[in-house]
Formats: C-alpha cells, sequence, structure tokens
C-alpha cells in the first residue's frame, strides 16, 4: 500500500517513523515533510491547500491512505474532498474538526450534552468580555476561539491581566483566531493529554501523556506550541482513563454523531484532573505535538491496521498494545522562540546523539541542504527517548541533547518534573 502524510512538523516525522516501519507499507509520501522525514519517505512539494491538486496526486501514485497530521487543512476540509472522491482519509471532516477549530463550538457542545468542563462565556467585542471577568472575578483563562498554534490561551491572574489580554486578542494578535474570544473558569488540578482513535461508530482508547506548554523552566513564561512532554502521565489511572471514555470521550462521539458531525479520527482531549473528576480543557482533531513522539515511541502495534480501520469504520475489530516504558522527548528551538527568531543555522552531530537504540530525534523545523541540516522553523527537533522509569528516560533524552551542536537553540532542563517529584 502506498500511503500519504500530510504535514512537515516533529508529529509527522513522528508518524512517518511508524508508519514506515509497518510490513503493510510499499511506499510512504510526505507532503512537504521536513530534513528528518527526509530520509525515511519520499517528500514532495504538493500544495495541500488546492485539494484537487492532492486528489490527483493520489490517483496518479495509487495512494491507499492520506493521513492528515496538522489540524489547518483538516478544518479546511480536505478530509471531505478526498472522501468524496472515494480516498481513504485519516481526520475529522470540516464539520467535526470543528471541536478544534472553535473553542466556543466545543464549550456549547458540552453545555448542551453534559460533558464535564469549565464555566464560560463566548464574546464578540471586548467590553462584554471585560465584564463578564469583572462578574466572575480571576485567575480566569482568556482563549481566542479559532487556531492560534497552540499559543491562543493566556492565563490571568489580575483583573488587569485578563483586560490586557482580551484587548490583544480583540486587536488582532492571532490574527482571525481572536475574532471571536472564550473566557473560561480557571480550574484547579492537573492536566494531562488523553488519546483516543474514533471511527463513527466505535472508540478506542489509546494513551496518555503529559506536556510542558510555557517556554520557561518551572512551566513559566508565555506558552508555546509545547517545550517538551513525557508518557504515560501517571496522575491518568485506570480509574480515571475508564472515567474519561464514559463521561467525556464516547458522549463527545455520540454528541458529534447527533449534531451531524460524525467524527472519525484522533481524539485529542486536554483535561484538567479536579478534585471531582476530569474536566474537558479543550479538544484537538489530531495528534498533539510533542506528544506524538512519545506515544509513537510506545506504541507496539502496527499502527497502519488502527489508522486504515478509522478510515473505513472497522475499529471494532482493532486492539493496541504499549510498551511499560516512559517515553519523554525534550524540544530543541530556535533561540527568541516563541517570540522572533532566526532561520538559517546548522546543526550537527545530530547521528552521534541518536546512537542508542532507545533514542530517536524526530525533527520539525528542519530542512536537509548539501552543507547538512539546517534549522528553519520555531521548534525545530524532539529528542526522545524511552526507558524504565520518567528519571531513566529524562537522563537518556539529556544525555542526547548535550551531543548536539546548536548554539542557536535552546531547551528547557526540567522536562518530566512534575512526575518526578510525583515518584
Amino acid at each position: 500500500m502506498n500511503i500519504l502524510l500530510i504535514g512537515s512538523g516533529g508529529r509527522e516525522h513522528a508518524l512517518a517513523w511508524k508508519i514506515g516501519a509497518s510490513p503493510l507499507v510499499d511506499r510512504l509520501y510526505c507532503a512537504p515533510g521536513n530534513g528528518g522525514i527526509e530520509a525515511i519517505a519520499s517528500c514532495i512539494n504538493l500544495d495541500v491547500g488546492n485539494h484537487g491538486a492532492v486528489i490527483d496526486f493520489c490517483r496518479e501514485h495509487l495512494i491507499g491512505l492520506v493521513v492528515v497530521g496538522p489540524e489547518a487543512p483538516l478544518v479546511d476540509g480536505i478530509a471531505d474532498a478526498l472522501s468524496a472522491e472515494n480516498i481513504p482519509v485519516f481526520g475529522p471532516s470540516a464539520a467535526a474538526a470543528q471541536l478544534e477549530g472553535s473553542k466556543g463550538f466545543t464549550k456549547d457542545m458540552c453545555a448542551k450534552y453534559g460533558i464535564p468542563t469549565a464555566a464560560y462565556g463566548r464574546f464578540t467585542e471586548p467590553d462584554s468580555a471585560k465584564q463578564y471577568i469583572a462578574e466572575h472575578g480571576v485567575p480566569t483563562v482568556v482563549k481566542a476561539d479559532g487556531l492560534a498554534a497552540g499559543k491562543g490561551v493566556i492565563i490571568a491572574h489580575t483583573l488587569a491581566e485578563a483586560n490586557n489580554a482580551i484587548d490583544m486578542m480583540f486587536d488582532g494578535e492571532f490574527g482571525d483566531a481572536g475574532v471571536e474570544v472564550v473566557v473560561e473558569e480557571f480550574m484547579v488540578g492537573e492536566e494531562a493529554s488523553f488519546f483516543a482513535l474514533a471511527d463513527g461508530t466505535t472508540t478506542l482508547a489509546l494513551a496518555t501523556a503529559q506536556d510542558h506548554k510555557a517556554v520557561g523552566e518551572g512551566d513559566t513564561g508565555p506558552n508555546t506550541g509545547g517545550m517538551g512532554a513525557y508518557s504515560p502521565a501517571p496522575v491518568m489511572t485506570d480509574s480515571m482513563i475508564t472515567r474519561v471514555m464514559t463521561e467525556i470521550i464516547e458522549p463527545t462521539a455520540a454528541a458529534m454523531s447527533d449534531m451531524s458531525c460524525t467524527y472519525k479520527g484522533v481524539f485529542f482531549a486536554g483535561l484538567m484532573i479536579t478534585e471531582t473528576g476530569p474536566k474537558l480543557i479543550e479538544y484537538n482533531c489530531r495528534f498533539g505535538d510533542p506528544e506524538c513522539q512519545v506515544l509513537m515511541m510506545r506504541m507496539t502495534s502496527d499502527i497502519v491496521p488502527l489508522l486504515l480501520a478509522v478510515a473505513d469504520g472497522t475499529l471494532s475489530q482493532q486492539s493496541v498494545s504499549w510498551s511499560e516504558n516512559t517515553a519523554l522527548t525534550v524540544v530543541l528551538a530556535a533561540k527568541g522562540y516563541p517570540g522572533a527568531y532566526s532561520k538559517g543555522s546548522k546543526i550537527e552531530n545530530i547521528n552521534d546523539a541518536s546512537s542508542d537504540e532507545n533514542v530517536e530525534i524526530f525533527h520539525a523545523g528542519t530542512k536537509r541542504e548539501k552543507s547538512g541540516i539546517i534549522a528553519v522553523g520555531g521548534r525545530v527537533l524532539n529528542v526522545t527517548a524511552q526507558a524504565p522509569s520518567v528519571g531513566q528516560a529524562k537522563n537518556l533524552a539529556y544525555a542526547a541533547v548535550s551531543k548536539i551542536e546548536w548554539p542557536e537553540g535552546f531547551c528547557r532542563s526540567d522536562i518530566g518534573w512534575r512526575a518526578i517529584d510525583r515518584d
């Protein structure tokens, strides 16, 4: 079977690594890919926003499955276009992708169908949003309604911070994503990420993770797309996983079908584990980045049958298995990220850093040139390791990080601290 993978980040490199290991795969293509994906797939220059061009490529190259990595093409309806041409695709329709594309849509769904989440308000102009915050108090959470690359969320601890966040979003800091703003109750607890597959009828629990969104040590500073992650999440016990499936994932799948937005793809639920149980923070309609990297390291099943089962509605016939090890990934980013950063610096010694069989380095913002690997993005490499404990995985990952020669990059030194403190 020939497979087309869409995307260019660390998530897509991890997916390509896992998909490429399947004996079911004859040829793996990636559009556009990156400097690391080039080593395991044929990277192609394909305008994924041109659905007709994607369809033509699939027909010409006998593509048996399209796997959509990032959220933007899904919100843009690429799964709908492929499905209309009977090309199997892993990823939800545009209507179903509203779960990520509009935080207001998701909050309204939760309210209608009794799915536990934070109290909230939706606003299309600043004055009413500020009045809502004044009435409900701080701390509070201010979110851009649309896609903002994981950066459109601000936790405001004072009224001034909250009002500034409102003004910033309505002034266009996040572009069209901030045309509408959601203001939420600040929930107290421990965050976790939960993943499950759905084929429109059946749901299948995958695995758990915890990520580090903030740029600074101790989870301080502005949010990023993610500076590191580990799996499994210690807070997600077997009983908590059961509650998440029965109280959040399964009701969501049923609600989406009831609203004629049948969901086929991966549910990525950001959760807050509170004193009273799990509550939904938000949904993403694709695998997380960098959570996907640690999930792929731990998955011992062949992923391709799972992806195909989601596409063709046979998920009830599938199961999935996982390593008991912990996987941990450290993001190497360009200095200045998540603000302004420079591109074009050379990264050396990657091969030596990944020489241990329990270490994989997934590329994100890289390009392969004659001179070697060049940094072309904000988040650039994901140094990922697995070991029997989170502490051992952390040590192995940072030992690999220390071998990489890239003066223009930086990383946090404390990925996994919460789980290590728990141990």
